[in-house]
């Protein structure tokens, strides 16, 4: 039986478009599109072929299925030919049992699924696999389609760079000036595309992106455009297989643009339609203090929703006053009893230093996710005894120096107080206070 793969409106206004076509929006009201599945084909095999099937493939060299992005490929994207498939065998990251950080906070079974650790070092990567693979497809069959672009706050134009870089095609990112770490700064610059570091915020470059690929006929590559989600839904399905195929009970995630929980909670949900699941964790979204629209509607049960402007966050990335995927992440929040749970700059940053502590090396949104699941785990929302996955969702080596400027206290513009600093210790290269400084730090560390 063939896969197939469609558009269709999210508000169910009918209609339904080829995923060749270039369109972000209904055409009707406006609204985001969804990339719907023919469920019954899905369905007509049972659930053990699908399990025999994935773990096949996983991580294992035919090409392109030892991507666990791809090795879902009849679930995500059916309609790319396997020669235009544009892959660095993204997913597959390690799933990180937090023990002693989960002993601290007294969850008996934690994990970190760090998707960080990646080709880019973000989990951007797994759903830009998917865009630019029906980018290099629709080139295939004839369509005129000059560059892909996105606006960005570093990890989104990374991917694209790298993956554009890969297929051949010109990627532009259009960048907030000064709101970016170096790191991710200097990767689409090494990948050759063309970076517009611009004088407004995430919003403002979101804005005239949309405008330019509408105008020229550049292809968007943001995450309103839903080929993202499907690659970034397979971290639900990946988690399945490194948890033997069962569930957690809950996920932690930081929440920016918010398309990630749109896309765990749609690859869940059609987990659940494909008889592999008989249930869905919940999902705590995870948003900074200064940026916090979808916590501020949760405390009103998502009657209204009011975007805001963004203000300075350590947590750069998810710096978004008003996200793409509000809708689709209300709806799955209200789908699965989900909650939304902010973090200061203060409380982000400890926690971070708190889980490095314990062999983790967390970027800072992983450290607001983190500040959340202690917030949550204190007022017992999440029981002690439920096992927990938190999304780390970018490699801490992007922000070496937001952790360097934490350890020498050097982040007073933000209100931080480092409360677990660790500064290197300058000594004589002489025998004896080299040995009292040994001895004077395991006493204190209780060694």
């Amino acid at each position: 039986m063939s896969f197939s793969a469609w558009f269709r409106c999210f508000k169910g206004c009918g209609g339904r478009y080829p995923l060749t076509q270039i369109i972000y929006a209904c055409p009707k009201c406006g609204g985001l599109l969804e990339v719907c599945h023919d469920a019954e084909a899905l369905r007509a095999r049972p659930p053990e072929y699908w399990r025999h099937l994935f773990d096949r493939r996983y991580m294992r060299t035919e090409w392109p299925y030892g991507s666990s992005v791809w090795g879902k490929k009849e679930m995500v994207c059916p309609e790319v030919d396997n020669d235009n498939v544009v892959s660095m065998y993204e997913g597959g990251s390690n799933l990180f049992r937090a023990e002693r950080l989960g002993r601290g906070i007294g969850v008996e079974d934690l994990w970190v699924k760090q998707c960080g650790n990646s080709h880019t070092g973000s989990f951007k990567d797994l759903g830009m696999t998917v865009l630019v693979s029906m980018v290099r497809q629709m080139v295939a069959e004839g369509q005129r389609i000059p560059a892909a672009a996105c606006a960005s706050t570093g990890d989104t134009s990374a991917a694209l760079a790298a993956y554009c870089a890969h297929a051949g095609i010109q990627a532009v990112v259009f960048l907030p000036r000064d709101k970016v770490s170096t790191a991710q700064l200097v990767q689409p610059m090494a990948n050759g595309a063309l970076v517009l570091s611009l004088d407004t915020d995430f919003d403002g470059c979101m804005k005239l992106v949309q405008e330019i690929c509408h105008n020229e006929n550049i292809y968007l590559a943001n995450s309103m455009n839903s080929l993202r989600v499907e690659g970034q839904k397979t971290v639900s399905v990946e988690l399945l297989q490194q948890f033997d195929w069962d569930l957690p009970q809950w996920i932690v995630v930081p929440g920016g643009n918010l398309g990630n929980v749109s896309a765990l909670g749609k690859g869940f949900s059609e987990l659940r339609e494909m008889g592999l699941i008989d249930r869905v964790p919940r999902i705590a979204v995870a948003q900074s203090a200064g940026a916090n629209p979808l916590y501020r509607s949760f405390l009103n049960d998502f009657d209204a929703f009011e975007p805001l402007k963004a203000q300075a966050t350590l947590a750069s990335a998810i710096q978004i006053g008003d996200p793409v995927s509000t809708e689709k992440a209300i709806r799955t929040l209200k789908d699965i009893g989900g909650v939304v749970e902010q973090a200061t700059d203060q409380e982000l940053a400890d926690a971070a230093a708190k889980a490095d502590r314990t062999g983790l090396f967390s970027c800072p949104h992983t450290g607001v996710a983190f500040a959340a699941l202690f917030k949550l785990v204190d007022r017992g929302v999440i029981r002690r005894d439920e096992r927990v996955v938190v999304i780390s969702t970018a490699h801490g080596l992007k922000f070496a120096d937001f952790k360097i400027r934490y350890h020498q206290a050097e982040l007073g513009t933000f209100n931080v107080k480092p409360n677990h600093e660790n500064r290197p210790v300058g000594l004589p290269a002489e025998y004896g206070p080299v040995r009292d400084q040994i001895f004077r730090t395991l006493d204190l560390n209780g060694g």
